[in-house]
């Protein structure tokens, strides 16, 4: 929004005779839908002997609208519930383009408050915002929708904890909220500070330049993600089976790694490391008195050998394309041929990996006819894509308001309606959103 706003308001910044002047180049039968070619006439003189009372509205509401404006980034001292790692309502504050933040881990856990039954929800059920991972006001109404709807799936008088690790910054990834305290019973203001408001480690913020020295010095299959946690808190994490080269590494502080299925305990100082079990669960326990910081360094090994399968099949398939190729090919690579003669999908029984080559193959030649299209043909795609932004964010404005008004449908009709609001152009590919979790 902000590019097209900016291009559509830099007019203020040319002459003001610039509309006369295009005006005088339009053709003659267009002349009467714009402005005048006349110049301005001289205002009559003020016969009047004083302002009068339009003149002192005007005067004081101009004057309250600019002081309204001026003191709204300021009034963070009001509004301090809304306040987190950066003051101020969402929207109103003019430092609000200048952070970036990134979720690394997301937990919801629910607990029956008769039977004791703890379960957990998928992070994001029954909405499609994910502004409450941020902000306090949004994560509390967001409880108690979920407290309201789990009733009608048998949990009595729920309690919900949220466990959200956020980098802001490139800073280490730590909690924002804390993950003790029941959100649905939790007090909240907006006119008071968020009690369960986890603090910004500000004290580790120097460490972004040693974190980017890390991140530098790695090769492109080895991620790395660094955390910093609260004394008295841990960390229950997953190694996926396909992070098969997964270690701990501990920057600062000292934190006792459990390795749950084993039943073991590992106590690590600053600068130990510690393999761990591909998986499995484990529990990275900070029991220093100050803050513990440490990193994840894996190597998807999945994702390493997949890729390096699809390069010898794309040498393999060049060699086929030029002819090179003397070898026959086997028969679970007979589609690499059908591929070369400008065939479609390939056939049933095909091997899955030449079909991930295929589909990739599909995607790049894609890309590159769009762009040798030519521009008309372009904007084209271009003007559709925005037609179906817009008509979405439409639709939706009046399902919600259709539903504040008269009440919600029945679940079915929603999601009718929701499903064609999400109605996409013709070719379009739908990609979820992928969450970045070890």
């Amino acid at each position: 929004m902000f590019p097209y706003v900016m291009m559509a308001a830099s007019p203020l910044f040319c002459h003001p005779a610039w509309p006369r002047c295009l005006t005088a180049r339009a053709p003659a039968c267009l002349r009467w839908a714009l402005p005048s070619l006349e110049p301005p006439e001289p205002s009559p003189p003020d016969q009047s002997r004083g302002l009068g009372l339009r003149q002192h509205v005007g005067a004081a509401f101009t004057l309250l609208y600019v002081l309204e404006q001026l003191f709204l980034p300021y009034s963070h001292f009001i509004t301090q519930g809304y306040n987190n790692w950066t003051n101020g309502l969402y929207g109103y504050s003019w430092d609000m383009m200048v952070h970036s933040r990134s979720h690394q881990h997301v937990k919801i856990t629910y607990r029956d408050g008769l039977t004791g039954e703890v379960g957990y929800l998928k992070p994001g059920v029954f909405t499609q915002s994910r502004r409450w991972k941020d902000h306090a006001d949004m994560l509390k109404q967001y409880a108690t929708c979920l407290s309201e709807r789990l009733a009608s799936y048998n949990v009595s008088q729920p309690h919900i904890y949220f466990d959200i690790w956020v980098s802001i910054n490139d800073r280490f990834q730590q909690r924002l909220f804390d993950p003790r305290v029941d959100i649905v019973r939790a007090e909240w203001s907006p006119f008071r500070p968020t009690p369960w408001l986890q603090p910004l480690l500000v004290d580790l913020s120097p460490w972004r330049a040693r974190l980017q020295e890390i991140e530098g010095s790695l090769d492109n299959h080895t991620e790395v993600v660094f955390i910093a946690d609260f004394p008295g808190l841990h960390l229950e994490n997953f190694v996926s089976e396909d992070l098969g080269n997964t270690s701990l590494q501990l920057l600062q502080g000292e934190v006792t790694v459990e390795i749950v299925a084993e039943g073991r305990n590992h106590t690590l100082c600053q600068g130990d490391q510690l393999q761990l079990p591909a998986g499995a669960y484990h529990k990275v326990h900070t029991v220093s008195s100050e803050p513990s910081c440490y990193m994840y360094i894996y190597i998807n090994t999945t994702d390493l050998a997949l890729e390096r399968n699809l390069t010898r099949l794309q040498e393999l398939h060049d060699r086929v394309q030029n002819g090179s190729e003397v070898e026959p090919l086997p028969p679970e690579l007979q589609a690499l041929l059908s591929s070369t003669e400008g065939e479609g999908e390939a056939a049933p029984g095909t091997d899955p990996l030449v079909r991930t080559f295929l589909r990739r193959q599909r995607r790049l030649e894609e890309l590159q006819r769009r762009r040798l299209e030519p521009l008309g043909q372009r904007l084209a795609r271009f003007a559709t894509r925005k037609y179906f932004l817009f008509r979405r964010s439409l639709l939706m404005t009046l399902i919600s308001v259709r539903n504040l008004v008269l009440g919600r449908p029945p679940l079915e009709q929603l999601a009718q309606e929701v499903a064609y609001a999400n109605m996409q152009e013709p070719g379009a590919r739908h990609h979820p959103h992928k969450h970045s979790e070890l």
